[in-house]
């Protein structure tokens, strides 16, 4: 009551506000109109705006606009390859003041005590981390993660404060086959929020995946996609990460018409990209650049992604909404000079008064050592089926080529760009080792190996000699995970992850720096990919069209099925 009424009392001038924000323009993402006035806070909420205020601490804001507090509908935090703290002291700065996360990576490591990380970690963060739980652990029946979680499971982990709902269903087939263990996990969450995941899905098949009560849906790369999508019900998030680059074909969709069903997402970004580019706000002043109005960039952003999720608490920027607020240098630029979240001013004083969780999944890679013999592709065919790499895309390519057989292997061919993949089993189950060949590296010596590796997150490699990937492969056993460059039997450059072999303890800027020298190393191979290292994560990854890797073999996705060795 007393918390209640000292709202009520500041808001309306009974009593002075604990902050006010004066000298800026505001924008009403009801209207778009640009408003004068100040913005009072009390506590974490918002009180008054579109009047004048007395308050304890006044904050001028002269020249600059204030807008809601970003919010990524949609990200794994495992992919910044840091920690949820440090992945807080990377963007709230930037003004992303909320991120829904699905912690399906680390779940597929350690299981539900991933979760429960992310969970106590979203007590202690600047942002709001809003933990949505995982649905697909392991994603398919066709590869070997190191945990399994069912609705009887995920039941436990249910009603949590920071939870919406149930995270993305990769599983479409499983969906839309009526596959028991997912009727049990959407079961388990009808009439909430559940989050999709379905590529190129289309007529009834769409149809049969939204009236399991799916809401929305990142996997659209094309407009026509997304408009289908759009027609049918689906909030539609715009997705712009590291690997996946959606923004460019789905910009000319996003306008002030379409924005309330239209939101912003990351996926995976990393600390590199996040350094030279930026995160949402990138994406925000990048659209805006290309022609998309700033009320339907700024709505995409904030209000319609607080609707599409159900956060009524925030969103806009009026009394009674939660005190998210974003302080940007013009519209256009979108570079926050001053961010707040929940009425704290986001600082290094901030920063620094926060307490911490104790990291989990040490020791997670659990592989045997490799020889390099076992990265031989045998067979007796040479049509072989290839990885075809689409850069800027998860989706990939099955294509296939002649590859002629010598002494019972396939070799690697840099000449053509058919690279050696393999795919490791690194959580002590089964010691499997699959290989197979990719195009679009455009690796002429050495090898690259990763533990990031969706979403089951066995040891990736590619490479043309078959002693360098062993290297790496063992490499990545001492370190506790990570990603390595090998040369010559050399580790030319490498990260540790040893948080369940996804995540780093150092800070962000000490991860953003080794990534620079990861990428130099990488070219130095003949590596042309602009981003290699999440590149070669995805192709690992059976629920995204159209030939993928795990450690049980080559999957045709389309057919949802390994491809007979």
């Amino acid at each position: 009551m007393a918390e209640l009424e000292k709202r009520i009392a500041q808001g309306r001038g009974d009593a002075p506000a604990d902050i006010v924000l004066r000298g800026g323009k505001l924008l009403d993402l009801v209207t778009g109109e640009l408003l004068d006035g100040d913005v009072a806070i009390c506590g974490d909420t918002i009180v008054g705006t579109l009047d004048h205020y007395d308050a304890t601490q006044v904050i001028d804001v002269s020249g600059l606009t204030l807008v809601p507090g970003f919010i990524d509908t949609h990200l794994h935090i495992e992919s910044s390859l840091v920690t949820p703290f440090e992945f807080d002291r990377c963007v709230t700065p930037r003004g992303i003041t909320t991120a829904i996360c699905d912690p399906h990576e680390i779940a597929n490591v350690i299981g539900a005590a991933g979760i429960r990380y992310f969970q106590q970690a979203s007590r202690h963060t600047l942002m709001d981390i809003r933990v949505q739980l995982s649905s697909c652990v392991p994603s398919t029946h066709m590869e070997t993660a190191g945990a399994e979680l069912l609705a009887a499971d995920l039941k436990p982990l249910m009603g949590h404060p920071s939870g919406i709902g149930l995270a993305e269903f990769m599983n479409y087939p499983g969906v839309i086959f009526r596959d028991p263990q997912a009727m049990e996990k959407l079961a388990l969450f009808e009439g909430g929020h559940i989050d999709g995941h379905c590529p190129l899905l289309s007529g009834r098949d769409l149809n049969a995946y939204i009236a399991a009560g799916i809401r929305t849906e990142h996997e659209a790369t094309s407009a026509e996609e997304a408009l289908e999508k759009l027609r049918k019900g689906m909030r539609v998030l715009i997705r712009e990460g590291s690997v996946s680059k959606d923004m460019h074909a789905l910009q000319p969709l996003l306008t002030e018409r379409t924005s309330p069903y239209m939101c912003l997402c990351t996926d995976d970004r990393n600390p590199l990209d996040i350094g030279e580019h930026g995160h949402l706000d990138y994406m925000i002043r990048t659209m805006i650049a290309l022609g998309t109005p700033p009320l339907a960039a700024y709505r995409a952003a904030t209000l319609s992604a607080a609707e599409a999720f159900g956060l009524k608490d925030r969103g806009i920027i009026a009394p009674g909404k939660r005190a998210d607020i974003v302080a940007v240098d013009s519209l256009e630029t979108c570079h926050a000079q001053l961010v707040l979240a929940a009425g704290r001013v986001v600082d290094e004083a901030a920063f620094a008064g926060r307490e911490t969780v104790a990291p989990v999944g040490r020791q997670s890679v659990k592989a045997p050592p490799l020889r390099a013999e076992q990265f031989r592709a045998g067979g007796n065919r040479e049509e072989t089926d290839v990885i075809g790499i689409r850069e800027g895309q998860i989706l990939t390519d099955h294509l296939h080529e002649t590859i002629a057989i010598v002494d019972g292997d396939k070799r690697p061919d840099p000449a053509r760009d058919l690279v050696r993949i393999a795919v490791a089993e690194r959580h002590g189950k089964n010691g499997n080792v699959a290989t197979g060949f990719v195009k679009g590296f455009g690796l002429k010596a050495g090898a690259i190996a990763s533990t990031v590796c969706h979403d089951h997150h066995n040891i990736a490699c590619v490479g043309i000699d078959y002693a360098d990937m062993a290297v790496a492969a063992n490499r990545l056993s001492q370190i506790e995970g990570g990603f390595v460059v090998v040369k010559d039997g050399a580790v030319l450059a490498e990260l540790a992850l040893p948080v369940a072999g996804l995540m780093s303890l150092e800070p962000f800027e000490a991860v953003r720096d080794r990534l620079v020298d990861l990428r130099a190393a990488a070219r130095s191979l003949g590596v042309t990919l602009e981003e290699p290292f999440l590149q070669l994560a995805f192709l690992a990854l059976p629920v995204i069209p159209s030939l993928k890797i795990t450690d049980r073999g080559m999957v045709d996705v389309l057919k949802f099925e390994i491809i007979p060795g």
